[in-house]
């Protein structure tokens, strides 16, 4: 008991002679402690001053839980860029540095998760069960980091997949006038992702709410959920939280491509962005350039779409693919934000107006759409299936244009012309209803071999899915060449054709019968007549399939 006694009090001592030896060796240091006050605050911008050690893009804190980022370091005050609700600021009040740049929460623990840009939840699920954050400014991937874009990116549409396709590390520009489907062929995309081992991040950014809720509710009602991250602002939001919005995305996405996985980012749109960007430049007292907008917007969109890569395999392999949504004006192209965006991603899927009012959906404009990468990206079957069928689209709309001054036109040009409206009517695809590249191939090739070309034109959404569901007969082994071969064998080519013809036997008009009128889909008018030019409802004229 004695021994127990006196052990306790030597480490009793112990613990109290540490104690003082601390004590003696301490010496108190003063750390400076910087507090501005606010000199005027305006519409998503303040100006503060009594800061002069505050750094470029630092993050100041604001009463009542506001923060904001230092935008402009002029010598007698800085220009804040406010991120949240700034009503209640009123000049006066003090505000102080943080020492840190803004950053966002990142991790596994946001897929299913809705937030903001701050990473603030905005679903009713509770706090997000994360413990990791990143800078939402990053420098890009260096360019020995990064490796070739081999692997595809499958959209499930058949005109994208086929005729402008996109690989896993590219940066593919969607634009068109307002609603034209822009929107829809993103969600699409991110709807066929599920099994394909991809994770999508969709950045709204300042979109209508009663938008982001149909975005939403598709999005659990598909299940898309489960591998996908939304962040979003509202049009009614700080302009400086659209601003960070795709940022901020972006650095979620980079996370989960620096751990190996494939990532797919979807803009929508960076309309909104350049115009909030515009906003607080202008705000802010910066010289104004063409349209309005600061010599810098270029700048904030590239540093922004560089960051997305294929990165080599030493780095993990992972690839983060961006879709980057932009709204034209009166189908102009060549206004200041669309050529920008133009002129930094690698390629574009233009959405034509008058296509789309045609019911050609969804309304990709084939000519003006060009993919500078997916190329080298896309299975060896489609290249060998849709080689052809981009030069014969392109030919049936040539022809399609000039038949319709009436001119007499020979047997040759209008055999071409019936094949070009049933390439058309299998390129249409309806909405959230992405097709398995099985059944691509499958319809492609039909296509290709002319099986579609005794179908009559009103009979061909019918006959397309039957050979989807045929599709789903196809051999697991023959499948499994399409993916991985080089190129598509002739065992494989007669076994698709053989499932195209049995599968569309039943849609081939009988001898017995009449021949089927041809039907031209221009205007969305059936054409009665066999062989003869018919004015159309834009007073143009038609020449007719044999």
């Amino acid at each position: 008991m004695k021994a127990a006694h006196d052990s306790l009090q030597s480490v009793v001592d112990e613990v109290f002679d540490a104690i003082d030896q601390a004590n003696d060796t301490f010496v108190p240091q003063l750390t400076p402690h910087e507090i501005g006050t606010i000199a005027s605050v305006s519409t998503g911008i303040a100006k503060v001053s009594g800061l002069p050690s505050v750094g470029f893009e630092e993050l100041l804190a604001f009463p009542g839980e506001v923060f904001g980022i230092a935008f402009n370091l002029d010598p007698d005050e800085i220009g804040v860029v406010l991120l949240g609700d700034y009503w209640q600021l009123q000049a006066g009040d003090s505000v102080e540095r943080t020492g840190r740049v803004m950053d966002v929460a990142v991790g596994d623990g946001l897929l299913g998760r809705v937030i903001d840009p701050l990473g603030r939840p905005l679903d009713g699920l509770g706090p997000l069960s994360t413990s990791q954050r990143l800078p939402i400014e990053r420098p890009a991937t260096a360019i020995m980091d990064r490796a070739p874009v081999t692997v595809p990116l499958q959209t499930g549409l058949k005109v994208i997949d086929a005729l402008i396709p996109i690989g896993r590390g590219q940066r593919e520009l969607i634009l068109g006038d307002r609603q034209t489907g822009k929107s829809a062929i993103a969600i699409d995309t991110i709807l066929n992702q599920r099994g394909q081992d991809v994770l999508c991040v969709y950045c709204a950014i300042g979109q209508r709410a009663s938008a982001i809720a149909k975005t939403l509710a598709t999005f659990r009602e598909q299940g898309a959920l489960e591998y996908t991250l939304v962040v979003l602002t509202e049009g009614n939001d700080a302009p400086g939280l659209t601003y960070i919005a795709p940022y901020a995305a972006t650095s979620i996405a980079e996370h989960f491509m620096e751990q190996g996985r494939d990532v797919l980012i979807v803009y929508d749109d960076l309309t909104h962005h350049a115009r909030a960007y515009r906003e607080l430049s202008l705000l802010l007292r910066r010289p104004p350039g063409r349209e309005a907008f600061p010599g810098d917007i270029f700048y904030i969109h590239s540093r922004l779409l560089e960051r997305a890569t294929h990165l080599r395999e030493g780095l993990g392999g992972g690839s983060l693919t961006a879709l980057p949504i932009i709204e034209t004006e009166a189908q102009n192209l060549s206004a200041y934000i669309p050529t920008n965006l133009i002129s930094i991603t690698d390629g574009q899927i233009y959405l034509s107006p008058s296509l789309f009012e045609l019911g050609v959906l969804p309304a990709v404009d084939v000519g003006q759409s060009v993919s500078r990468v997916g190329g080298k990206a896309q299975r060896a079957a489609y290249r060998a299936v849709a080689g052809d069928l981009k030069l014969a689209y392109a030919q049936f709309e040539e022809l399609e244009t000039f038949a319709r001054f009436g001119a007499r036109v020979d047997e040759d040009t209008k055999t071409r012309i019936a094949h070009g409206r049933r390439i058309r009517a299998c390129l249409k695809q309806p909405e959230f209803a992405p097709v398995s590249m099985p059944a691509q191939i499958a319809i492609l090739l039909a296509l290709t071999d002319g099986l579609f070309d005794a179908v009559p034109l009103e009979r061909m959404p019918e006959a397309e899915g039957a050979l989807q569901e045929a599709a789903t007969m196809i051999p697991d082994e023959v499948i499994e060449r399409l993916v991985s071969a080089d190129a598509l064998s002739e065992a494989d080519h007669r076994t698709l054709v053989d499932i195209g013809r049995q599968a569309l036997s039943a849609f081939q008009p009988r001898p017995d019968r009449n021949p089927q009128p041809s039907v031209s889909v221009l205007g969305g008018r059936r054409d009665q007549r066999h062989h003869q030019a018919e004015p159309l409802p834009e007073s143009a004229a038609s020449s007719e399939q044999p």
